[in-house]
């Protein structure tokens, strides 16, 4: 009896230690978004470890390709992926970037959100234990030429709290998140984007072809 019992323990042990990991973590918390909206403050440090820029400001996400990445501090500066487009906007240039949106959007991945089947299909991943009293994720990319060495996303119990990556110049960023909101009613035009009158506009800015199907 003793021995079935310590058995009983280390099995109920085991599966509660699976059940806590930070795939899992990931999963329950991913499940079921549709759109994901936030806060998050960044800093950046270069090879050396010295500090480098910091930022903060809101996201949103929307499946399969859409984000808006708005930074209020230390200056204004927004990007929209509206599906087929990037843009990008700064106010104090009174300018404005476009370009047609890419495989460097689809891999970013903070997409897996929205997309968990994404996850496996495009990073490797691994367990890092738990630090900062965060479990840790590990995810690296599975394209040729990655953008990122590597990317950490660190999960409490209530989820998504940090995401780490270094780039492919040593650089490392440091992104932490607050105030998710899961599935929120989001303002119509958050993922459209219009150039303001009278800023520059870099790029082709011109709407993607549409293809209609041909009728007999």
């Amino acid at each position: 009896m003793r021995i079935f019992v310590l058995i009983l323990l280390l099995l109920t042990t085991t599966l509660a230690r699976a059940a806590d990991t930070a795939r899992a973590r990931l999963d329950a918390f991913a499940n079921g978004i549709k759109t994901i909206s936030g806060d998050f403050a960044q800093q950046v440090f270069d090879p050396n470890g010295g500090t480098g820029k910091a930022s903060s400001g809101t996201l949103a996400l929307k499946a399969p390709r859409q984000f808006r990445w708005d930074v209020a501090k230390p200056y204004q500066q927004l990007i929209v992926a509206d599906g087929e487009k990037v843009w990008v906007y700064d106010p104090d240039l009174e300018q404005v970037t476009v370009r047609a949106q890419g495989t460097e959007e689809a891999h970013s991945p903070l997409t897996v959100l929205t997309d968990l089947s994404q996850l496996d299909r495009d990073f490797s991943t691994s367990e890092q234990g738990m630090h900062d009293g965060m479990t840790w994720l590990r995810l690296k990319s599975k394209e040729k030429e990655p953008q990122f060495a590597w990317c950490d996303l660190g999960f409490d119990v209530n989820g998504l709290v940090r995401m780490d990556f270094e780039d492919s110049l040593g650089n490392r960023t440091t992104i932490t998140f607050s105030h998710w909101q899961r599935n929120p009613k989001l303002p119509v035009g958050t993922f459209h984007f219009v150039p303001p009158k009278g800023v520059d506009v870099i790029g082709d800015a011109t709407p993607a072809a549409q293809a209609f199907p041909v009728r007999n």
